[in-house]
């Protein structure tokens, strides 16, 4: 009798799209065939050209999946090679030369790798920078997805006219989604924010920074982290997060040498002057879906800013928040009893909704729609964040 066989089919070629390109060029080595169709494993070099006038944001490729339906792969130099295994588009994207041309920027600075991960920040420094206080921002992404890359267009707008050092930095997602063995918590992603401002602290000087004073942003899930890094800095601690009753203490996955954590938790606590967190929630019953399912209402609150709004006697943390009309996601009813809790213990609370927005509009990525929605609302509503910084800080 014969055996079974199974005919393993491998595809040999793949589609490839480019995408047109504006206020910039790019080539593609070798050149792509009319039909698209390239042989599976072929390596690609993209060559990227400005116009005058204009700079490279990124050299992508983008290809179907990932927890929004596609995921690009970018690159911030101008040439990147790409293996061909998959259908993907290929593209470039350029931004006007007056948003980066004063700017120093650093991507990927590791500040920890507490699993898989290497956690990491990019910082925009402007030339001739010297003292200038830290605008850091902390990316959405359902705390599932995305890294810092997203929120270079925020950075940037932020960065104009010199004010600030803007820094954006990433975090481990939770469950396992990262590779992790062990599945990572809410707390830990807000104890890697805390931890990533101390090590933006330590190096504040190498930035043209001044350490002691931070503004801090945050989109959507970075909301919720932004506000937690603001509201919840007292509770930085080294007796556990819920290892024992009644007590939940967040270990900043980042500790500077020579420095204890009751100095960290009082440098970070100090130097906080005010957050900015946009169309994200504040309560846990609003994500307990992203927690353990053990979890119970102690490890809620405590990882909720909306259980830990000081009074303004105690503690004045400036409050500047916008979301979208149009936002699916993130309603009024999620935010407005946050508003009124600010304001009942006399905290100053700026709260704009954006008319016609949806959710995430500061977020940045290389497909048009995405760069359009952010130069509708991201833009405009950046300078009013700024603004707001300047009123605390200047």
């Amino acid at each position: 009798m014969a055996a079974n066989t199974k005919a393993i089919n491998v595809q040999e070629s793949f589609k490839v799209t480019l995408v047109s390109p504006e206020n910039g060029s790019y080539t593609v080595s070798p050149e792509i065939p009319e039909d698209g169709m390239v042989s599976s494993g072929t390596e690609l070099t993209i060559q990227a050209d400005p116009s005058d006038g204009f700079s490279l944001d990124a050299i992508y490729y983008t290809y179907k999946g990932g927890m929004w339906g596609t995921t690009s792969v970018e690159n911030f130099t101008n040439t990147m090679k790409i293996t061909v295994d998959k259908d993907m588009s290929i593209g470039a994207t350029f931004v006007d030369d007056d948003l980066v041309g004063n700017l120093n920027v650093m991507h990927d600075v590791v500040y920890a790798k507490p699993g898989v991960k290497s956690l990491k920040y990019d910082v925009y420094s402007p030339k001739g920078a010297e003292n200038l206080p830290l605008a850091i921002i902390v990316h959405g992404g359902g705390w599932s997805s995305n890294n810092e890359d997203i929120m270079r267009g925020l950075a940037r707008e932020l960065a104009k006219g010199n004010h600030y050092v803007v820094v954006s930095i990433d975090y481990r997602w939770v469950n396992q989604l990262d590779g992790d063995e062990e599945p990572n918590s809410m707390h830990q992603l807000i104890e890697d924010v805390f931890g990533a401002i101390a090590h933006i602290q330590e190096h504040a000087a190498q930035y043209g920074a001044d350490p002691s004073k931070i503004a801090i942003t945050g989109d959507s899930a970075g909301g919720h982290l932004s506000a937690s890094a603001a509201i919840l800095s007292p509770m930085i601690g080294d007796d556990g997060f819920g290892r024992a009753n009644n007590v939940y203490e967040f270990m900043p996955s980042y500790i500077p040498k020579g420095k204890t954590v009751a100095e960290v938790k009082k440098e970070i606590t100090d130097a906080i002057k005010l957050v900015a967190p946009s169309y994200g929630p504040f309560s846990a019953s609003d994500f307990k879906q992203f927690m353990p399912e053990q979890a119970g209402q102690d490890y809620f609150d405590a990882v909720s800013p909306a259980a830990h709004v000081p009074n303004v006697a105690n503690r004045a943390i400036p409050h500047f928040i916008v979301r979208g009309t149009q936002d699916p996601l993130i309603s009024n009813e999620v935010v407005q009893p946050y508003v009124e809790d600010l304001k009942e213990n006399g905290q100053t609370v700026e709260y704009i909704q954006v008319e016609g927005a949806g959710h995430a509009f500061f977020d940045w990525k290389p497909d048009a729609q995405t760069r359009a929605t952010f130069n509708k609302y991201g833009v405009p509503y950046a300078e009013e964040m700024k603004s707001f910084f300047d009123s605390v800080l200047y």
